[in-house]
């Protein structure tokens, strides 16, 4: 009897082996693989899964607007305190950031399943033949464009990431030996010249106007050239100083602005209202987009493709929103938008006014503000999002003793739009609008300033003033009359200002944080002006009078400019990635 059992088991184990086997040897369903693509019918369906996993990476913030303005003076994290969402406090306040710190792995890792699907998808489209598949180098010229896009975005936030592209086999072992730094790297100059060079050629192939509207145009390549070469051209050490800003590579991005404002009028303007520039009305509607990032709902999929990225940021304000109250604009930048008796900003003066307690509500009384704080920054008392019959409330704030009571505007929509998917966390189908044509207009102005031709900067930024000056309409009473004293003025020299080098470059400053308020930018401008040690901690140190835990934080020089590379990604490597200098 013994015998037969054991017999018995083993025809058993056999059996399974034999199963497991046949297992193992069946293909997956619903995947395919890049063996399996013999001819051109599939290729279309690698390409739409590129541009599918884009809004994953606002998700996990790699190219999400809202957590780099927390890590500059425009905003506060926010949410129910100091504990929820811990990395992102660790990050604003700077002080306690490690290769560990939260928050940061998920992004670098979402950032590379992207580009690992723009590579899978270049290296099919090489391998077809043109006449077989009439759209290859426009769909390659696509692909080098997001995988471009996504490379600059953790360019900003990491300096050093592994260039992968696809003439890399997709092969494990392969990619794991890829360093971040190699050896012969003496700079960062390499790698945005990588970045630049991808720009570039999808900028020789891709049309002018697009009928999909999500896909990339030429002026849209163009576009992100000139700003990876603006970037490029403010050369840094590996302290993260600015040693060089290279006159030649900021001719290069130059050329590349002048294809976009050759199209002036045509093609591209300011809008005439800054609103429409964040409001779901005018998605994939206005001059001033030159390409968005495409959201949906109602599409036919289960939740519609909405935006999680922002999903915290509605205020805690029932019945409304019901979630987060991330992403309060900060007391430093509601200051910011204060005028003078000139109609010009309050250069000197505008951050010794403080709003402890409600005394915000005398202080919006007393003071006249450049209208773009409207669009910005919902204020208690105020109307939520243009409308009059809704006010925002106090109530809408789950922390206002640490974090304000003012919210993040620019990146929400109304409570009665149909644009929202909100089980709780609240999301909504409002595009992002990734490059204004008004920020191309303040690169322009950038260069020409950095090249010494102030008077041709001074007309580029007073149209982007003189564009939010005519943008009051939406913050009306029903009786017509103003919310709040708006005024405005341009920079008119000899009247109410000198307009030499170091005054132009102050008001390009000045106007690029306005305009670009909470959009994300204002980190990485400071960055490449090589201001971010002195601006963060002056407003770190103010700061510390208003909210008790900004006591430990503290802008490090040589550090703090970016992130951590993620230790998990540290250890994956088996010692190929270079970490950042101080940590």
């Amino acid at each position: 009897m013994k015998k037969i059992y054991q017999k018995l088991l083993l025809c058993m184990a056999l059996l399974l082996l034999c199963q497991c086997k046949n297992f193992l040897d069946v293909q997956p369903k619903g995947v395919l693989s890049e063996e399996q693509v013999e001819g051109p019918d599939q290729l279309e369906n690698f390409v739409t899964a590129a541009y599918s996993y884009m809004p994953s990476l606002g998700f996990g913030d790699t190219h999400n607007w809202w957590v780099q303005s927390v890590r500059s003076d425009d905003a506060y994290k926010g949410g129910g305190g100091l504990s929820d969402q811990t990395p992102w406090y660790e990050m604003e306040i700077f002080s306690a950031v490690t290769s560990n710190v939260g928050n940061n792995d998920g992004p670098w890792y979402r950032g590379y399943c992207g580009i690992s699907r723009a590579n899978t998808a270049l290296r099919l489209l090489k391998k077809t033949d043109e006449s077989q598949f009439q759209a290859k180098n426009q769909r390659i010229a696509e692909m080098q464009f997001l995988r471009g896009w996504i490379y600059l975005g953790m360019k900003l936030r990491w300096k050093y990431v592994p260039w992968i592209d696809d003439e890399v086999p997709n092969d494990a072992v392969v990619v794991e030996g890829i360093s971040n730094r190699p050896k012969d790297m003496a700079n960062d100059l390499v790698l945005w010249d990588k970045i630049i060079k991808d720009f570039e050629d999808a900028a020789d192939v891709l049309p002018e106007t697009q009928a999909e509207k999500g896909r990339p145009t030429k002026y849209a390549a163009h576009a992100l050239a000139a700003k990876a070469l603006l970037f490029r051209a403010y050369e840094q050490n590996d302290k993260h100083q600015v040693v060089n800003i290279n006159p030649a590579t900021l001719n290069k991005a130059l050329a590349h602005i002048d294809m976009i404002t050759a199209k002036d009028g045509s093609m591209f303007d300011l809008a005439p209202d800054f609103a429409e520039n964040f409001m779901i009305e005018y998605d994939n509607n206005t001059k001033e987009s030159l390409w968005e990032i495409q959201y949906s709902i109602d599409d036919g999929t289960t939740n519609g493709r909405v935006d999680w990225g922002d999903q915290l940021n509605a205020p805690w304000w029932a019945p409304y929103f019901s979630c987060c109250d991330f992403h309060k604009v900060s007391e430093n930048l509601v200051n910011a938008f204060k005028t003078d008796v000139t109609g010009l900003p309050d250069f000197d003066n505008y951050n010794n006014t403080e709003m402890n307690g409600q005394l915000y509500k005398q202080y919006f009384h007393t003071h006249a503000f450049d209208p773009r704080l409207g669009h910005t920054a919902a204020i208690p008392g105020y109307p939520w999002k243009y409308d009059n019959d809704l006010l925002f409330d106090e109530s809408g704030s789950r922390a206002p003793f640490q974090y304000g009571y003012f919210n993040s505007m620019k990146e929400q929509v109304r409570p009665d739009c149909n644009c929202m998917y909100k089980p709780f966390y609240v999301q909504n189908s409002l595009n992002k609008k990734e490059i204004r044509y008004a920020e191309v207009l303040l690169w322009k102005a950038e260069i020409l300033i950095q090249l010494g031709r102030i008077d041709e900067a001074l007309p580029i930024i007073n149209r982007i003033r003189t564009r939010a000056a005519n943008s009051t309409g939406r913050l009306k009473k029903d009786d017509g009359t103003l919310w709040m004293d708006y005024k405005i003025q341009t920079y008119q020299p000899g009247l109410n200002c000198t307009w030499t080098r170091d005054f132009a470059w102050k008001a390009l400053m000045w106007e690029d944080r306005l305009e670009l308020a909470c959009e994300g930018r204002r980190f990485f401008d400071l960055m490449r002006w090589g201001q971010l040690e002195p601006v963060m901690n002056a407003y770190i140190n103010k700061e510390k009078t208003r909210f008790d835990w900004f006591k430990l934080a503290h802008f490090t020089a040589g550090r703090d400019e970016f992130l951590p590379i993620p230790q998990p990604q540290m250890n994956w490597s088996k010692g190929t990635y270079v970490q950042n200098p101080g940590y």
